[in-house]
Protein backbone atom coordinates (compact mmCIF):
# COMPACT_ATOMS: atom_id res chain seq x y z
CA UNK A 1 0.00 0.00 0.00
CA UNK A 2 1.19 3.53 -1.20
CA UNK A 3 1.96 6.03 2.24
CA UNK A 4 0.52 9.12 1.56
CA UNK A 5 2.10 12.25 1.93
CA UNK A 6 0.06 13.55 5.17
CA UNK A 7 0.42 10.06 7.06
CA UNK A 8 4.04 10.62 6.40
CA UNK A 9 4.25 14.50 7.90
CA UNK A 10 2.62 12.61 11.53
CA UNK A 11 4.99 10.30 12.31
CA UNK A 12 6.98 10.65 15.71
CA UNK A 13 10.06 11.33 13.54
CA UNK A 14 8.70 13.97 11.68
CA UNK A 15 6.71 16.00 14.55
CA UNK A 16 10.23 15.40 16.44
CA UNK A 17 11.69 17.42 13.58
CA UNK A 18 9.35 20.17 13.08
CA UNK A 19 9.74 20.65 17.08
CA UNK A 20 13.36 20.98 16.95
CA UNK A 21 12.55 23.86 13.75
CA UNK A 22 10.40 25.42 15.77
CA UNK A 23 10.87 25.07 19.40
CA UNK A 24 7.73 25.30 21.61
CA UNK A 25 7.31 28.95 23.05
CA UNK A 26 6.47 27.77 26.44
CA UNK A 27 8.06 27.79 29.75
CA UNK A 28 8.35 24.54 31.14
CA UNK A 29 7.70 23.32 34.69
CA UNK A 30 10.81 23.38 37.01
CA UNK A 31 12.18 26.31 33.77
CA UNK A 32 14.44 28.51 36.48
CA UNK A 33 13.61 31.93 36.84
CA UNK A 34 16.67 33.58 34.75
CA UNK A 35 15.68 30.93 32.32
CA UNK A 36 12.00 31.54 31.29
CA UNK A 37 10.50 33.63 28.31
CA UNK A 38 14.14 31.81 26.93
CA UNK A 39 12.58 31.19 23.23
CA UNK A 40 14.03 33.36 20.01
CA UNK A 41 12.29 36.46 19.41
CA UNK A 42 10.00 36.26 16.43
CA UNK A 43 8.76 38.81 13.99
CA UNK A 44 5.12 39.81 14.16
CA UNK A 45 4.61 37.76 10.03
CA UNK A 46 6.06 34.64 11.91
CA UNK A 47 3.28 34.68 15.05
CA UNK A 48 0.70 31.83 14.12
CA UNK A 49 -2.16 32.53 16.41
CA UNK A 50 -5.54 34.38 16.53
CA UNK A 51 -3.69 36.45 19.49
CA UNK A 52 -1.04 37.15 17.21
CA UNK A 53 -1.10 40.85 18.63
CA UNK A 54 -1.05 40.04 21.54
CA UNK A 55 2.13 37.83 22.22
CA UNK A 56 3.89 40.27 20.09
CA UNK A 57 3.27 43.12 22.58
CA UNK A 58 4.31 40.73 25.24
CA UNK A 59 7.31 39.77 23.47
CA UNK A 60 8.24 43.00 22.87
CA UNK A 61 8.02 44.42 26.49
CA UNK A 62 9.50 41.76 27.67
CA UNK A 63 13.00 41.98 25.01
CA UNK A 64 13.27 45.63 25.82
CA UNK A 65 11.25 47.18 27.94
CA UNK A 66 12.43 50.46 26.98
CA UNK A 67 11.60 50.21 23.54
CA UNK A 68 8.57 52.14 23.84
CA UNK A 69 8.52 53.61 20.41
CA UNK A 70 8.80 50.35 18.98
CA UNK A 71 5.95 48.72 21.38
CA UNK A 72 3.32 51.24 20.35
CA UNK A 73 4.45 51.06 16.43
CA UNK A 74 1.41 49.28 14.66
CA UNK A 75 2.63 45.49 13.02
CA UNK A 76 1.63 46.30 9.22
CA UNK A 77 -1.82 45.56 7.81
CA UNK A 78 -2.99 45.71 11.27
CA UNK A 79 -6.25 47.14 12.83
CA UNK A 80 -5.17 49.92 14.91
CA UNK A 81 -8.56 49.95 17.39
CA UNK A 82 -7.38 46.02 17.96
CA UNK A 83 -4.02 47.23 18.65
CA UNK A 84 -5.08 49.98 20.92
CA UNK A 85 -7.24 47.51 22.83
CA UNK A 86 -4.29 45.01 23.34
CA UNK A 87 -1.84 47.66 24.72
CA UNK A 88 -4.88 48.63 27.19
CA UNK A 89 -5.38 44.81 28.17
CA UNK A 90 -1.48 44.99 28.61
CA UNK A 91 -1.73 47.79 30.65
CA UNK A 92 -4.11 46.79 32.87
CA UNK A 93 -2.45 43.56 33.86
CA UNK A 94 1.30 44.94 34.16
CA UNK A 95 -0.06 47.89 36.65
CA UNK A 96 -0.90 45.09 39.05
CA UNK A 97 2.86 45.23 39.58
CA UNK A 98 2.94 48.76 40.71
CA UNK A 99 -0.25 48.14 42.64
CA UNK A 100 1.80 45.16 44.89
CA UNK A 101 4.69 47.85 45.52
CA UNK A 102 2.11 50.42 46.77
CA UNK A 103 0.34 48.56 48.71
CA UNK A 104 3.13 48.79 52.08
CA UNK A 105 2.71 52.09 52.09
CA UNK A 106 -0.55 53.23 49.87
CA UNK A 107 -3.18 52.71 52.91
CA UNK A 108 -6.43 53.75 54.26
CA UNK A 109 -3.96 55.65 56.80
CA UNK A 110 -1.71 57.25 54.29
CA UNK A 111 -3.78 57.90 51.23
CA UNK A 112 -7.71 58.69 52.70
CA UNK A 113 -8.70 59.87 49.33
CA UNK A 114 -7.69 59.25 45.99
CA UNK A 115 -5.35 62.64 45.03
CA UNK A 116 -2.98 63.77 42.47
CA UNK A 117 -1.72 66.89 43.38
CA UNK A 118 -4.58 69.08 44.40
CA UNK A 119 -6.74 66.88 42.43
CA UNK A 120 -9.29 64.53 44.42
CA UNK A 121 -11.12 61.65 42.27
CA UNK A 122 -14.55 59.69 43.65
CA UNK A 123 -14.46 55.86 42.68
CA UNK A 124 -17.09 55.25 39.91
CA UNK A 125 -17.13 51.50 40.85
CA UNK A 126 -20.11 52.56 43.06
CA UNK A 127 -24.22 52.85 42.23
CA UNK A 128 -22.99 56.43 42.88
CA UNK A 129 -19.65 58.00 42.41
CA UNK A 130 -18.26 58.04 46.00
CA UNK A 131 -14.89 58.99 47.65
CA UNK A 132 -12.25 56.08 48.38
CA UNK A 133 -9.50 55.78 49.62
CA UNK A 134 -6.19 55.73 46.92
CA UNK A 135 -5.74 52.08 47.37
CA UNK A 136 -9.18 50.92 46.49
CA UNK A 137 -10.25 53.07 44.26
CA UNK A 138 -6.87 51.95 42.23
CA UNK A 139 -8.16 48.41 42.82
CA UNK A 140 -11.78 49.18 42.01
CA UNK A 141 -10.44 50.97 38.75
CA UNK A 142 -8.34 48.37 37.68
CA UNK A 143 -11.12 45.71 38.28
CA UNK A 144 -12.84 47.48 36.56
CA UNK A 145 -11.29 48.60 33.45
CA UNK A 146 -10.25 44.69 33.01
CA UNK A 147 -14.42 43.80 33.41
CA UNK A 148 -14.99 45.91 30.91
CA UNK A 149 -12.36 44.99 28.22
CA UNK A 150 -13.41 41.60 28.90
CA UNK A 151 -16.84 42.25 28.42
CA UNK A 152 -18.92 39.59 25.56
CA UNK A 153 -21.14 42.70 25.67
CA UNK A 154 -18.75 45.26 24.73
CA UNK A 155 -16.07 43.29 23.28
CA UNK A 156 -17.54 40.10 21.78
CA UNK A 157 -14.11 39.92 19.81
CA UNK A 158 -10.48 40.19 19.93
CA UNK A 159 -9.95 40.22 16.14
CA UNK A 160 -12.57 43.45 15.69
CA UNK A 161 -13.85 46.20 17.57
CA UNK A 162 -16.92 47.49 17.52
CA UNK A 163 -17.29 51.08 16.55
CA UNK A 164 -19.92 51.70 19.64
CA UNK A 165 -16.98 50.48 21.91
CA UNK A 166 -14.33 52.54 21.04
CA UNK A 167 -15.99 55.24 23.18
CA UNK A 168 -14.40 53.27 26.30
CA UNK A 169 -10.89 53.38 25.39
CA UNK A 170 -11.04 56.97 26.26
CA UNK A 171 -12.65 56.51 30.03
CA UNK A 172 -10.67 53.48 30.16
CA UNK A 173 -7.54 55.53 29.95
CA UNK A 174 -8.14 58.31 31.77
CA UNK A 175 -9.05 56.33 34.63
CA UNK A 176 -6.03 54.35 34.48
CA UNK A 177 -3.96 57.95 34.16
CA UNK A 178 -5.27 58.69 37.92
CA UNK A 179 -3.30 55.35 39.20
CA UNK A 180 0.03 56.51 37.22
CA UNK A 181 -0.42 60.14 38.62
CA UNK A 182 -1.61 59.35 42.41
CA UNK A 183 1.56 56.69 42.25
CA UNK A 184 3.82 60.07 40.77
CA UNK A 185 2.48 62.20 43.25
CA UNK A 186 2.41 60.60 46.35
CA UNK A 187 4.79 57.44 46.19
CA UNK A 188 7.57 58.88 43.91
CA UNK A 189 10.41 56.20 45.43
CA UNK A 190 8.09 53.41 44.18
CA UNK A 191 7.01 55.20 40.94
CA UNK A 192 10.52 55.55 40.02
CA UNK A 193 11.79 52.27 40.29
CA UNK A 194 8.77 50.60 39.15
CA UNK A 195 9.22 52.94 36.16
CA UNK A 196 12.85 52.40 36.00
CA UNK A 197 12.20 48.83 34.94
CA UNK A 198 8.91 48.44 33.43
CA UNK A 199 8.62 52.20 31.44
CA UNK A 200 4.93 51.34 31.53
CA UNK A 201 3.97 55.18 32.01
CA UNK A 202 6.07 55.96 29.57
CA UNK A 203 4.18 53.88 26.71
CA UNK A 204 1.04 54.16 28.34
CA UNK A 205 1.54 58.28 27.69
CA UNK A 206 3.27 57.55 24.33
CA UNK A 207 0.25 55.25 23.13
CA UNK A 208 -2.59 57.94 24.35
CA UNK A 209 -0.90 60.75 22.38
CA UNK A 210 -0.57 58.57 19.54
CA UNK A 211 -4.09 57.58 19.67
CA UNK A 212 -5.64 60.89 21.07
CA UNK A 213 -6.72 58.65 24.54
CA UNK A 214 -6.28 61.04 27.20
CA UNK A 215 -6.80 65.09 26.72
CA UNK A 216 -4.53 66.99 27.18
CA UNK A 217 -6.30 68.89 29.80
CA UNK A 218 -6.38 65.63 32.65
CA UNK A 219 -2.96 65.40 32.09
CA UNK A 220 -1.47 66.29 35.36
CA UNK A 221 2.17 64.30 35.67
CA UNK A 222 4.59 65.06 33.11
CA UNK A 223 5.90 62.58 30.59
CA UNK A 224 8.25 61.06 33.05
CA UNK A 225 10.85 58.62 31.74
CA UNK A 226 13.53 57.05 34.58
CA UNK A 227 16.21 59.88 33.51
CA UNK A 228 14.37 62.42 34.58
CA UNK A 229 13.55 60.94 38.14
CA UNK A 230 16.05 61.73 41.30
CA UNK A 231 16.51 58.44 42.03
CA UNK A 232 18.39 57.50 38.87
CA UNK A 233 20.25 61.73 38.79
Amino acid sequence: MTTTAASTTNTPDTQETLLQERPLRRNRVGTQGQDLYSWPEQSFSELDSPFALQEYLQELVRTDPSGVERHIQLPEDQDPEVWQYEHLRAVCQELHCLVVQLVPECTVHTCPEMKAGDWIYLCAAHSHPQPCCAIDYTLHTLDGATSLLNSNKYFPSRLSIQPSSLKHFQSISRRLYRLFAHAWYAHREVFDSFESETYLYDRFMKLSKKYGLISESVSLAPAITPSDSPSSS
